[in-house]
């Protein structure tokens, strides 16, 4: 059975300003390093078998970080990046609403594009570790889709905010993902309410 235990990336200049990332490559800022470590702390001493993380650079450096205190394979996983918000990245909500008060954003990716390549990274991923424990650091808005493709996504309440180094778990059950604990944070020493997504 294989097991994930997803992360969300630690914290940004551009999470702490409430400012839509996207593909927009943001790096972590001091705040996202250290929540990085606590969460390299947390899975200390337990067992994994690989990283697979995001190419962009404040997953890759959380997965980095992580594996400071695991030492095992480090993949990046295309599928798995965050989704492009086309023309609203870089913006705060009021100017999100203010420019596009319908909320469609002009060169945003399709959620059924995110959708699709979430749903070819879990088969990757359940065919590279049929029978293991891997750890995926992601995206707010990926994680958020993510947990939607699960046979009980509809356990996963939408207004949920994901935290930065939020942990949460899914499983396979047969052919089904199933979503576990889920935002867990209680391994951070500071949790901020305004990057939340």
């Amino acid at each position: 059975m294989t097991e994930i235990c997803v992360v969300r990336h630690g914290e940004t200049d551009w999470n702490a300003l409430g400012r839509l990332q996207g593909v927009t490559d943001v790096p972590l800022n001091n705040k996202g390093v250290q929540q990085a470590k606590e969460c390299g702390v947390f899975f200390k001493n337990t067992n994994w078998a690989a990283i697979y993380t995001s190419p962009l650079s404040r997953a890759k450096h959380t997965a980095e970080i992580i594996n400071e205190q695991l030492h095992i394979p480090l993949i990046e996983i295309e599928e798995f990046k965050e989704r492009s918000f086309g023309e609203a990245e870089g913006m705060d909500m009021e100017e999100r609403i203010k420019a596009f008060p319908n909320k469609q954003y002009p060169n945003q990716e399709s959620l059924d594009s995110v959708l699709a390549r979430l749903r070819n990274g879990l088969v990757e991923i359940h065919e590279q570790y049929p029978k293991d424990r891997v750890i995926l650091v992601a995206h707010g808005a990926v994680i958020h889709a993510l947990f939607t493709l699960l046979e009980n996504g509809d356990t996963f309440p939408q207004e949920v905010r994901l935290a930065n180094a939020g942990i949460s778990y899914i499983s396979i059950q047969g052919d089904r993902w199933i979503l576990g604990d889920f935002n867990q944070s209680a391994h951070l020493s500071q949790v901020s309410e305004i990057g939340k997504i």
